[in-house]
């Protein structure tokens, strides 16, 4: 074999390595976003005395764990409705708890007390709850209306 024969055969197996492996890392970097499923919520209204409540349940899924799943009731006529929510909107809010589920599943629960004073004092109407799911490579999915509630 001539040596410019020999010499465009490895050229090309180098050429051929480098794109392989260029493929191999693009690929393993494309990870899904965190999905969302079976999101519900529920409002209590207080009464007699007794505190409401909020609480607001969904599935998260993400091949390489969930971080974080932040949750933020917000009235529909807000700011919000507006201009949309954003995750650097979503940093500092509260966070639900996460719970294994199976697989790369967990399930994230959202709880908070509602005073009757809180309840008076807030917006009636439609309300959405936004949520940010974070994974553990950093994806992050946000779902500004995951689920809707009336405040009576």
């Amino acid at each position: 074999m001539s040596r410019r024969i020999a010499l465009s055969v490895v050229a090309g197996v180098v050429v051929l390595a480098g794109a392989g492996a260029f493929a191999l890392a693009y690929a393993d970097d494309q990870d899904p976003a965190p999905a969302l499923s079976h999101g519900t919520v529920r409002y209590t209204a207080p009464e007699a005395g007794h505190p409401g409540s909020l609480s607001f349940t969904t599935e998260v899924t993400a091949p390489s764990g969930v971080k974080s799943l932040k949750v933020l009731a917000w009235p529909e006529k807000s700011e919000f409705a507006d201009r949309p929510l954003t995750a650097k909107d979503m940093a500092e809010v509260e966070s639900a708890t996460c719970t294994p589920a199976g697989g790369h599943t967990v399930r994230c629960v959202y709880r908070e007390a509602v005073s009757a004073a809180d309840a008076a004092s807030s917006a009636h109407g439609t309300w959405h709850i936004a949520v940010l799911a974070t994974a553990e490579d950093g994806h992050t999915t946000l779902d500004t209306e995951a689920a809707d509630f009336t405040l009576a």
